[in-house]
């Protein structure tokens, strides 16, 4: 009796932990999804394309289009400079998490600021 209590303790623990680390390495996917984006501004800011950062948004001056969002496909969008990333609409725990990358400056070395609903589960 006492054994059963002391593992059921311990499953109760353990599984919302497994939860957490299991889908805080699944998000991992869409952090490094942003890379290519991430990359051509940083390229085209040491190029000197960009005025402004309004100038930084997708489809422009050299930064891939924005992707759509599927069931097995994230949305990236980039707007004045802050590259957003929402996870995949497959019906998972983390369906509908965001994760932004805010440029603070289009003159190299561009600084970074990250943030999104990712920071409330845990996630990013």
């Amino acid at each position: 009796m006492i054994v059963t209590a002391i593992i059921g303790i311990l499953v109760s623990d353990a599984l919302p932990a497994y939860d957490l680390y299991r889908n805080r390495a699944r998000f991992s996917e869409a952090i490094l999804a942003i890379g290519r984006y991430r990359a051509m501004i940083i390229t085209q800011a040491h190029s000197d394309r960009f005025a402004s950062l309004a100038d930084a948004d997708a489809g422009a001056l050299g930064i891939p289009p924005a992707q759509t969002q599927t069931a097995t496909q994230h949305v990236i969008d980039v707007v004045d400079g802050v590259i957003t990333v929402t996870w995949m609409a497959y019906g998972s725990d983390l369906a509908g998490v965001t994760y932004t990358l805010a440029a603070q400056g289009v003159n190299p070395p561009i600084q970074w600021v990250s943030g999104g609903t990712c920071e409330a589960g845990g996630y990013c």
